[in-house]
């Protein structure tokens, strides 16, 4: 029962991901890029880990670990490059 439950996640992080990289291409404004790319990457965390159960290891779930970390970063530094078009003081 519960390999019905990780397969329909899947496909609902999925059809989020697609929604989102439509988002992408398409937002009028540079903000709601950098929010559909950060939404992208929570996505993809949660289908990394929905792998890691699916398959029943936690070395998923590590890199989904490394990959939030380089989310939350590379979020950040591009908010602060749209704020003061400078990443390094």
């Amino acid at each position: 029962m519960i390999t019905y439950a990780l397969y329909f996640a899947f496909g609902c992080f999925s059809l989020a991901l697609l929604f989102n990289l439509y988002r992408v291409a398409v937002a009028p404004v540079m903000t709601d890029r950098i929010l559909a790319l950060d939404t992208m990457v929570i996505n993809v965390i949660a289908l990394i880990s929905l792998f890691g159960m699916l398959m029943g290891t936690t070395v998923y779930f590590e890199a989904s670990m490394i990959f939030a970390m380089t989310g939350f970063i590379s979020t950040v530094a591009y908010a602060r490059f749209m704020l003061r078009s400078d990443v390094i003081e």
